[in-house]
């Protein structure tokens, strides 16, 4: 007979794994500011007081150092984090199956929720999806595992290439496309993007809930074009092995491990990142021309190796005495991770959308960098004195609430000595 669950203790997190969800949320957030929500176009005319001569090498050593790294560590971790639920599960004799899709499944609603009241560029629906196909192949052995998720990584290229040759291939993101673009016509009466941006920074919130039923087709249309699917799970599978019967603890153990995996992030991810950087610029990759090819390797080259050399560098630095510290800051604002990125949505809508101030393509890069670390900052001391006072984030409260079919503890008891 299984036990009662019994949810997993805060005294039990990995300190270092939530402080690097804190700096993957800061990369996304910087990222989003960008293409989500200032929609910072740097082939126009900018001029104003929120823009800068800077704003277009900011934006070229953004793509160097943060288009999709941060998104794919943030992927490593939820492959992490569920090897531990998975092993935890186990050890308390419950079915880890039965209990990570009911861990999903409200996932995935509050991600829906995200989706269609705040931000059409959710990530977390899309993460649930991905985890349950996971959740699939989780048992494969340790050599095919690794080997899927180098293919995953990879297998975007050969995607892209095929396209190029056979556009029936571009059915099923551009039948959501095209249901994206019908729904946003009915709806908002937008006849094109930029009437779209005008309506959207200009109109009231009512508009913006409308324009978000439409996003929902465009955000999954282009999640398929980009092949996301296919590069959050091979992140997800190698986070898994991390996780999988506590690696982790070796690797952050091995030294000499982590700066091989360092230096070879660096040696392969920089040139290819600049690259990749170059070949934005040209803006072709959705026109399936040869540029678009070339960004296609570039990223497959350049994203997943960066990303991996980050980590690596970060569990070297964690371990070093200003690390030490550094992480017991960073470990609040990642422990309410989920809390913290639907804040950003909320604070990206009220600065650049008609719902606030209005000021989206009015911002470049160097300010609305500026305003990520201001958030972030907020965040750090926002979540630290929070957490002295509460158990959890208020949405990771709901989530585990939900997960758990019983409301969880919120308010921590005087005599707690949790951090």
């Amino acid at each position: 007979m299984q036990q009662a669950f019994i949810p997993v203790q805060l005294n039990e997190r990995i300190s270092i794994m939530d402080s690097l969800r804190g700096i993957a949320i800061l990369g996304i957030f910087i990222a989003n500011l960008g293409s989500g929500f200032s929609f910072y176009d740097a082939t126009l005319n900018n001029s104003g007081p929120f823009f800068h001569p800077l704003d277009k090498t900011f934006q070229f050593w953004q793509h160097v150092f943060i288009e999709g790294k941060f998104y794919s560590i943030f992927s490593l971790l939820f492959g992490w984090g569920m090897a531990i639920q998975l092993k935890r599960s186990e050890v308390k004799g419950l079915t880890p199956v039965k209990f990570m899709r009911r861990r999903l499944t409200f996932m995935f609603l509050l991600g829906l929720a995200h989706l269609l009241l705040l931000w059409t560029g959710d990530i977390v629906a899309f993460y649930a999806l991905v985890g349950f196909v996971f959740l699939w192949i989780r048992k494969w052995s340790e050599r095919k595992l690794f080997i899927t998720a180098i293919v995953m990584l990879c297998l975007p290229v050969l995607i892209y290439f095929l396209r190029m040759k056979w556009n029936v291939l571009l059915a099923p993101a551009g039948l959501l496309y095209g249901t994206g673009t019908t729904v946003d016509s009915y709806l908002t009466g937008s006849k094109s993007f930029d009437e779209f941006l005008i309506n959207l920074k200009t109109e009231n919130y009512f508009f913006q809930l409308k324009s978000l039923v439409a996003g929902v087709f465009y955000r999954f249309g282009d999640l398929i074009f980009q092949s996301r699917p296919l590069k959050v799970l091979g992140m997800f599978i190698l986070g898994y092995l991390l996780g999988r019967n506590d690696r982790y603890t070796q690797l952050i153990a091995n030294k000499k491990l982590l700066w091989t995996i360092a230096g070879a992030g660096l040696v392969i991810g920089l040139p290819a990142n600049y690259q990749l950087s170059k070949l934005m610029e040209t803006g072709l990759y959705y026109q399936l021309k040869i540029e678009g090819f070339y960004q296609s390797i570039a990223y497959a080259f350049g994203v997943a190796p960066l990303a991996l050399a980050y980590v690596a560098l970060f569990f070297l630095f964690a371990q070093t005495g200003v690390g030490k510290k550094v992480t017991a800051v960073l470990q609040p604002v990642g422990k309410m991770a989920f809390t913290n990125y639907i804040t950003h949505s909320i604070i990206g809508t009220l600065v650049f959308y008609g719902a606030g101030l209005g000021l989206a393509r009015e911002v470049g890069p160097v300010y609305y960098t500026m305003l990520a670390f201001l958030v972030f900052i907020g965040q750090i001391i926002v979540s630290t004195v929070w957490l002295k006072y509460f158990n959890y984030g208020p949405i990771e409260w709901l989530w585990r609430s939900a997960t758990y079919k019983k409301w969880q503890p919120f308010k921590k008891k005087p005599s707690t000595n949790n951090v």
